[in-house]
C-alpha cells in the first residue's frame, strides 16, 4: 500500500514461499514522501499492515492533484411514499462547496447524480472508476433510503426502486464496493442512507451501515469512510436547515468551520472531530456520525478555508 491505497499491480503478488526464504517486490513510488505498508493475506485472512515511512530526500514540483467528485442523491420516488425532503439538495450542496476548493486541487470533475435510476446510477460508478489515476483525490457522496434485506444484504435505493423486484431496481452494495476499492487515488466515502421510511412492507428501511464503514475503510481497501448515523440510526433531515443533518455539518466544516488549527486547511481527523460535534448539537445527541480512517491512510487535508 502506499500511503494506505493499494500499489500498481500490488495484488498481483503471490510468492509461494518456504520458511527462511525471502523475494524482492518492486514497487513505483511517488516523488514526495510516503507511508509503505505491507499486508500478509492468505484464504482465511489479512495480517495487521506492517508500515514504514519514507522521506524524499529531494522535494521536486509537486502536482496538485484532480479531485473527481461523484455525488448521488435520490429525495423523488416514483413511488412517493418513499419520497425524503432534501436527500437531492444534500448531494447539490456537497458539490457547490467542493467546486470552490480551485486553490487546492488542480481540476475539479464532478458527476452530480439527483433523483437518478439504478442504470444512471451505475453509469456514474462507471465514469468515476475509468477517471481517477493513483496521483488524483476521489470522492463518492450517497443519499437517499438504504435498505438491509433480511439476509443481511445492503442496497441503495434507486428512484425507480420497485420492493417486488428488489434485485434489479436497487443498487446492491457489491456495485459500490467494486467501485470505490478499484480506484487508484485517495479515496473518501459519505454515506447518508440511514432514513426511516417503509420500504419493504413491514420491514422499516433503515440500514444498518457499520458493516459497510468497516469492510471499506479495512487495511486492505484503503478507504476513508465519513457516515451519518451509527448501527441502525435514522438520519434527520430538517426545514430549519433544508438539508439533513450530516450534510448540513458536512457542508459547514468543509466551509471552513472544522479548521480548528487555523491553519486555512481542512484535514480527515478535523473533519471528523467537527461532524461529530456539530451533528450532535443539531439532533440533540440523537444521531451520531462516523468516521472511520484505516491506520495506514495518513492524515491530509481535502479542503481549503475560503
Amino acid at each position: 500500500m502506499i500511503d494506505g491505497r493499494p500499489a500498481e499491480k500490488s495484488r498481483l503478488v503471490e510468492p509461494d514461499l518456504v520458511e527462511d526464504q525471502t523475494q524482492s517486490v518492486w514497487v513505483n513510488l511517488p516523488q514526495r514522501n510516503v507511508a509503505i505498508s505491507l499486508i500478509a493475506e492468505n484464504r482465511y485472512a489479512a495480517s495487521e499492515p506492517a508500515t514504514v515511512r519514507l522521506r524524499w530526500r529531494k522535494q521536486q514540483f509537486v502536482i496538485k492533484p484532480k479531485l473527481y467528485v461523484l455525488a448521488i442523491g435520490v429525495s423523488d420516488y416514483d413511488n412517493n411514499r418513499l419520497d425524503l425532503d432534501y436527500a437531492a439538495q444534500d448531494a447539490q450542496d456537497f458539490v457547490n462547496v467542493l467546486k470552490k476548493q480551485h486553490s487546492l486541487y488542480r481540476e475539479i470533475k464532478v458527476q452530480l447524480l439527483t433523483d437518478a435510476d439504478k442504470d444512471t446510477i451505475l453509469d456514474g460508478l462507471e465514469w468515476i472508476e475509468r477517471q481517477v489515476t493513483q496521483h488524483d483525490v476521489a470522492m463518492v457522496f450517497f443519499a437517499g433510503h438504504g435498505i438491509n434485506t433480511p439476509d443481511g444484504r445492503y442496497y441503495f435505493v434507486p428512484s425507480n426502486f420497485k420492493a417486488k423486484r428488489l434485485k434489479r431496481t436497487a443498487l446492491p452494495y457489491y456495485e459500490i464496493r467494486d467501485t470505490v476499492t478499484a480506484l487508484a487515488g485517495k479515496v473518501l466515502f459519505f454515506i447518508d442512507t440511514c432514513h426511516s421510511g417503509n420500504i419493504m412492507g413491514t420491514q422499516r428501511g433503515v440500514a444498518d451501515i457499520d458493516q459497510i464503514a468497516n469492510d471499506l475503510s479495512s487495511a486492505e481497501n484503503g478507504i476513508v469512510v465519513f457516515a451519518a448515523a451509527t448501527g441502525k440510526q435514522s438520519s434527520q433531515e430538517s426545514s430549519d436547515w433544508k438539508n439533513g443533518a450530516f450534510t448540513e455539518a458536512l457542508v459547514e466544516g468543509l466551509g471552513g468551520q472544522a479548521d480548528y488549527t487555523k491553519d486555512g486547511a481542512i484535514t480527515i481527523n478535523e473533519l471528523d472531530l467537527y461532524l461529530s460535534e456539530r451533528v450532535k448539537a443539531l439532533t440533540s445527541g440523537s444521531q451520531t456520525p462516523t468516521t472511520t480512517k484505516p491506520k495506514t491512510v495518513p492524515d491530509f487535508p481535502i479542503a481549503l478555508k475560503r
